[in-house]
């Protein structure tokens, strides 16, 4: 059989409506103590978008709560969970790797520490290029047994792909404590530490106080809480204690964490504000808004690599990610959409992924619905102008283009300037209306004689315009 289509896939709006709807019911149960109805909500969840970070988080999560977070799941787990695993081994051989995720949550649903089929389902998700999910199973075999040296190998190797430095650097060096003469171990440590040091300041830092260490104890050993004057964190983790039903404490502890770019720790208090809430809209959508901004960073960090080393490898994770971005972001957008559909900026910035989607039929029509913005309207009209292009409808990309370039103001000189060049490009290579493509390439030139080709471009319209007339 052949290998399932790799990365993330644009889902289509009425079964993202559906999936949706599922995760709200599943998280509703899931908080009044219904586990088993929430499980088979998040089931439909995962098996319909397998990549989705936070469908599998909650999967997990909510069969966790279920079994008092004993380990080991139900009883008799191993021998009633057989021809799921059996399931599990079947579609790996096939390399059936969407099987292998399905036939692992039955087996979880039984025991979600079962470490095995955790490992499984990680290695589908490699496989499918769904890399924040194969951390999240990852995660939670670890959690079976963080001491592991094998899943901490696993999950070093996934950590480190996508720059979480500290953390991957934590699971090599339980792995050096299980195995002291484990040489990728070793090498590991050490290129991650010459990669932390490159990318100074980064996005994972604040985990290196904690993971690094081996255990509870040892961490509060090197925090040496005895007498110490609190941190604002600390403060507030402690009023949350103590107060754990109010959510405005979780936005704040969470908003500290964002200013210090410290955004794993500000996603996993706001998890814990979502449960503590009930599912607050306003939690979830600050969740969203957090999750966004740290896949950016994560695509900033494989920019560099890729331009630093310069392999296919490296260029090809960059060019992966930058796609997972757009997806998680037209994802985001589409559900703000439904919620607000009065709200156009978030019309504006849906109909922009979409373009870079590559679906500019229903870009289109999203981005014709904002065109009525005021703030955003030259911006709508370049990305319509973009859409039409890209379907060949040439002349109506011309008008579109024309019509930003008198709506896009001064101060937005950079974006001017582009609609000025696509206008220019389109009107000489597809329209043939040269005096229109002369206009708005001399008007670029006289701002930006260096912009790309600009100059070469009037050389050889200057030629074209003479032939014409010949």
């Amino acid at each position: 059989m052949a290998e399932d289509t790799k990365g993330r896939q644009p889902i289509p709006p009425g079964k993202r409506k559906m999936l949706q709807q599922c995760f709200e019911a599943g998280s509703s149960k899931s908080a009044s103590g219904n586990f088993d109805y929430a499980a088979q909500m998040f089931t439909q969840c995962v098996v319909g978008d397998p990549a989705n970070l936070l469908y599998a988080q909650n999967f997990l999560a909510n069969l966790q709560k279920k079994y008092n977070n004993n380990k080991s799941g139900a009883a008799l787990a191993a021998m009633r969970s057989a021809k799921s695993k059996g399931g599990v081994t079947y579609a790996s051989k096939r390399k059936d790797w969407l099987g292998v995720i399905a036939s692992g949550l039955e087996v979880l649903k039984l025991n979600p520490w079962d470490t095995g089929t955790l490992a499984e389902m990680a290695n589908a998700c490699d496989h499918l290029q769904f890399e924040e999910c194969q951390i999240v199973w990852l995660k939670g075999a670890l959690e079976a047994d963080i001491k592991d040296p094998e899943v901490n190998r696993l999950l070093g190797r996934a950590l480190a792909k996508q720059g979480q430095f500290d953390q991957a650097i934590a699971c090599w060096m339980r792995v050096q404590q299980a195995k002291p003469n484990d040489e990728e171990a070793h090498r590991a440590i050490a290129n991650l530490q010459v990669e932390k040091t490159i990318h100074k300041g980064g996005y994972e830092d604040a985990e290196s106080s904690t993971e690094v260490m081996a255990d509870k104890q040892a961490m509060a050993d090197r925090q040496g809480t005895g007498g110490q004057r609190l941190s604002p964190e600390q403060q507030l983790e402690k009023r949350i204690a103590k107060d754990p039903a109010n959510i405005s404490l979780y936005l704040e502890l969470a908003d500290l964490h964002v200013k210090q770019e410290q955004f794993t720790q500000a996603e996993a208090v706001l998890k814990r504000g979502l449960e503590a809430s009930g599912g607050s809209l306003e939690v979830r959508e600050y969740l969203e808004d957090v999750e966004l901004r740290h896949a950016r960073h994560q695509v900033l960090i494989a920019e560099k690599r890729a331009k630093a080393e310069n392999s296919d490898e490296a260029v090809e994770l960059y060019n992966r990610m930058k796609n997972e971005l757009n997806n998680k972001e037209l994802e985001t957008y589409r559900n703000r959409c439904e919620r607000y559909p009065t709200n156009l900026g978030y019309k504006y910035e849906l109909g922009v992924r979409l373009f870079h989607a590559k679906n500019f039929q229903e870009g289109i029509r999203i981005l014709q619905e904002a065109r009525t913005d005021p703030k955003r309207k030259g911006m709508v009209l370049f990305w319509l102008g973009a859409c039409f292009e890209a379907i060949k409808q040439y002349k109506l990309a011309l008008t579109h283009y024309e019509e930003a370039i008198e709506h896009i103001s001064d101060r937005s000189m950079d974006d001017r300037k582009r609609a000025m060049y696509r206008a220019g490009c389109v009107g000489m290579d597809r329209v043939k209306d040269y005096e229109k493509a002369e206009k708005h390439l001399n008007a670029l030139a006289g701002l930006d004689f260096a912009y790309k080709d600009v100059g070469e471009r009037l050389d050889k319209l200057q030629k074209l315009r003479e032939d014409s007339e010949t």
